[in-house]
């Protein structure tokens, strides 16, 4: 299947904590405006949602708005979790139906085959709204160390199971002029389940 939803990807930390109270200690200590933001964002954190970001004309620096921003940082993580085991489970469906396509021939063949590009659209779908609620949610208040461990080993997983996710799609999108390919997409699919899977685990730790 072509190339269809994928349009970036590197999932990010999530951090389903309450940081109210931690705002508001902030609030009586420091009265800067650059205090109500980490010192490390995501790019498309800092282009968004940075002193001088995109959205400041309707959302301005202050605690009032930073209180409402992490709110809806916490409702887009979840939703980033829920989707992340909605593609994952889509992936293992895929995988399934992918392994019997590849042994099956006439009115089977054709019927596995629409099966597969379907689930592959969704996947890819899910796939790619997972990336944007992470890319795009509010930054948090601060950078959270304890957990840095593991986030980096979510973050390096993201780039493989990106990579590999990329090179699925391109595969499959060759495989019906060139099926001595097969053999790549098929490792290219298991290489991004693995790592993806992977990355589930790791945030959780």
């Amino acid at each position: 299947m072509r190339l269809i939803f994928v349009l970036f990807f590197s999932i990010s930390c999530f951090q389903l904590v309450a940081q109210d109270d931690l705002l508001k200690d902030l609030m009586q200590t420091q009265d800067t405006t650059t205090s109500l933001l980490p010192k490390k964002m995501l790019f498309t954190q800092r282009i968004f949602w940075g002193e001088h970001g995109l959205l400041r004309g309707v959302s301005p620096l202050t605690a009032v708005n930073r209180e409402k921003e992490l709110k809806l940082r916490r409702g887009m993580l979840v939703t980033h979790q829920v989707l992340g085991f909605v593609t994952l489970g889509g992936m293992v469906g895929q995988g399934i139906v992918g392994s019997r396509l590849y042994n099956a021939k006439g009115d089977k063949y054709s019927s596995l085959k629409d099966i597969h590009e379907g689930l592959g659209v969704a996947v890819n779908f899910t796939y790619s709204t997972t990336a944007i609620m992470s890319l795009f949610t509010p930054p948090p208040l601060i950078n959270r160390d304890k957990r840095a461990s593991s986030i980096r080993v979510h973050k390096w997983l993201s780039v493989l199971h990106m990579s590999g996710m990329i090179a699925t799609n391109v595969l499959a999108g060759m495989i019906q002029d060139h099926p001595n390919l097969k053999p790549y997409h098929r490792a290219a699919a298991y290489t991004t389940f693995a790592s993806y899977a992977a990355a589930v685990v790791a945030i959780k730790f």
